[in-house]
């Protein structure tokens, strides 16, 4: 059905009703879905100078853990960090150590596009608007030949470095509203281009630290991502000429950390792991999600709730689902897993478990102001067919793979209710049913096929 003026148009005579349809078109925008089936997320080129390899486009990023920056190229990852970059990459080979100094385009507000007018390439309307954003890395990494050549050997093997991420915006025209030139005007797609679009002060800035460790020694790996988000923003207003006291002057103060630590045993079949992290809260604010627009702060203007990467996965009910990503909060997560059928050509098949019982950083922020969010355990098994060229490295996915997975949540105080929002249902029920929260339940099977 295509989508015209906002409203559904009517269907064909051919095909009155849903019912009566026999063939599936693929997604297209604007036709019969809200996006098209295929779309290029990336496309950027390198090219390898005398003083490093040059790269520039638009390009996926990836740094540690994935905590803050995460590629999502996993088969099972539903975002990805993809940004507009120039950088160039250098090092010395001999030391396994790398620097790169990139400039990204995180943002470039409006641009001449629009709807109601065809035009040729949109350009930039602005430029004080833009969002600045430059990365500086220096690490040292082994390539995977090298590793799995020392850790064969039994030697130790150490990698890490540290990332430093600068943004800056002065103006900004963030607003959404309509197209007709007042205080709400927006900067949307469907608006004609205009100079007097409602530019407003942001003059926002942040650096980000993020250091990133990893240990390795036979079939042990310790690793571990820390990361701080330290700026200030002098306005958050979206609406022009709308720049009170209570806009002013705000302070960006996040943590997060992340560690990870695995043993395999009995020739790599078993993998015992453990995984821990630590996402900074906020008592000024009575949610962990943000919701729309600018979360509000009910104290000292300081925002302080770090976000992970809704990628770096670790279940499939709590973050995955209801949170969408850990924030605001900390976990403790114990997981084994174990193959029975371990082929080197790359076919296996086992099975897992995983427990992870997670709290809020500040209690204020739960439904229930409790810390203690809920207890949930992972469980799945998995196989994988053999893909020589593709999987002969059994950590990576090829050929034929599939997994069925169960998990359940025991939700505690910090999902349930307030003493007062419990009495008040429990009353409108006539005493006759408590106020509680249920147990959540998920059962998930993935396929998928590496080519």
């Amino acid at each position: 059905m295509r989508c015209a003026g906002g409203s559904v148009a009517e269907r064909s005579g051919y095909t009155p009703l849903g019912f009566l349809d026999n063939d599936t078109s693929a997604p297209s925008a604007g036709q019969n879905s809200l996006r098209d089936s295929i779309t290029v997320k990336r496309v950027w080129a390198e090219w390898v100078t005398p003083v490093g390899q040059l790269r520039f486009g638009r390009m996926p990023h990836h740094w540690g853990l994935g905590m803050v920056f995460n590629s999502g190229d996993g088969p099972d990852d539903d975002y990805q960090t993809t940004v507009d970059r120039a950088q160039i990459i250098s090092g010395i080979k001999s030391l396994d150590l790398y620097a790169s100094a990139a400039f990204d385009f995180p943002n470039e507000g409006p641009t001449s596009d629009t709807l109601s007018l065809e035009r040729g390439q949109p350009y930039d309307i602005a430029q004080l608007d833009d969002v600045n954003q430059y990365v500086f890395t220096i690490a040292r990494k082994k390539s995977p030949e090298l590793l799995k050549a020392a850790l064969n050997k039994g030697d130790l093997v150490l990698n890490g470095g540290l990332q430093l991420l600068y943004r800056q915006q002065l103006l900004a025209t963030d607003g959404a509203g309509t197209c007709d030139g007042g205080a709400s005007q927006a900067a949307a797609l469907g608006c004609k281009p205009s100079t007097e679009l409602g530019f407003v002060r942001r003059g926002a800035q942040m650096w980000m630290p993020d250091l990133w460790l990893q240990l390795l020694y036979r079939g042990f790996r310790f690793e571990a991502e820390v990361a701080t988000i330290q700026g200030s923003i002098d306005n958050i207003s979206t609406a022009p000429r709308v720049t009170g006291g209570a806009n002013r002057d705000y302070t960006l103060s996040s943590w997060g950390l992340a560690t990870e630590i695995e043993q395999k045993l009995a020739e790599d079949k078993l993998q015992l792991g453990f995984k821990f992290g630590w996402a900074s809260g906020d008592a000024d604010v009575e949610s962990l999600a943000p919701g729309s627009g600018f979360q509000s702060q009910n104290g000292d203007k300081t925002v302080s709730t770090f976000r992970f990467h809704p990628s770096y996965g670790l279940d499939l009910i709590l973050y995955r689902n209801i949170l969408s990503r850990v924030q605001g909060t900390y976990y403790f997560r114990p997981s084994v897993k174990y193959d029975f059928l371990r082929d080197p050509n790359g076919q296996k098949l086992g099975g897992g478990i995983a427990a992870m019982w997670s709290r809020a950083s500040e209690f204020m922020q739960t439904p229930g102001h409790d810390r203690d969010l809920g207890v949930e355990v992972n469980g799945q098994i998995y196989f994988q067919s053999k893909d020589g060229s593709l999987n002969d490295d059994l950590d990576r996915q090829g050929g034929f793979f599939a997994k069925l997975e169960y998990a359940v949540l025991f939700p505690m105080a910090g999902l349930g209710y307030t003493n007062g929002e419990a009495l008040v249902l429990t009353e409108q029920n006539n005493n006759s049913e408590a106020a509680d929260t249920n147990l959540a339940q998920a059962l998930r099977l993935f396929l998928g096929v590496a080519f």
